[in-house]
């Protein structure tokens, strides 16, 4: 029933939290939060945090750039998801505005025609207004720009 936890030394902290970083790009919130999991002090979270920044373990902009490339590539989210993903693990506007670059717009257009197309293939509905209804809500959520998936509609469905 009650699960003993273990307790951390201050460098054993540091070794566990070097290697999560080394694993993958993390930002300071996922760090801070593994820290807190691990039943550190703040003085000892502080600590660590900074030293993980100065050992370049931690770079929230790299983190940033990393995380708009991969939602974007891998699961084909729009610039408003990246954003607002971004923003609820409190990165800074100026990294933010740096990760969107990562986007390259031609592509970003192409994937938005891509998406918009295999979805609408997938739509069974013969209404047009609950198929545009569809599509819209389906790249809405995605977080695609509205101006741009209602061009995207009105391009697809005549």
């Amino acid at each position: 029933m009650f699960q003993k936890s273990k307790s951390y030394t201050l460098s054993e902290a540091t070794k566990k939290l070097e290697r999560y970083c080394a694993y993958q790009e993390r930002c300071h919130k996922d760090v801070t939060t593994k820290l807190k999991e691990m039943r550190m002090i703040p003085e000892a979270i502080d600590q660590i945090v900074t030293h993980l920044i100065q050992g370049n373990y931690l770079n929230e902009e790299r983190f940033a750039q990393s995380f708009a490339r991969g939602k974007f590539n891998i699961k084909k989210w729009g610039r408003n998801r990246i954003v607002n993903e971004l923003k609820q693990r409190h990165i800074t506007s100026y990294n933010i505005k740096s990760a969107l670059k990562e986007i390259d717009d031609n592509r970003y257009l192409e994937t938005l025609d891509a998406l918009a197309q295999k979805r609408l293939d997938s739509l069974k509905d013969t209404d047009i207004q609950k198929r545009r209804r569809k599509l819209a809500d389906y790249l809405l959520y995605r977080g695609w720009e509205s101006h741009l998936v209602y061009a995207k509609i009105q391009e697809l469905i005549k």
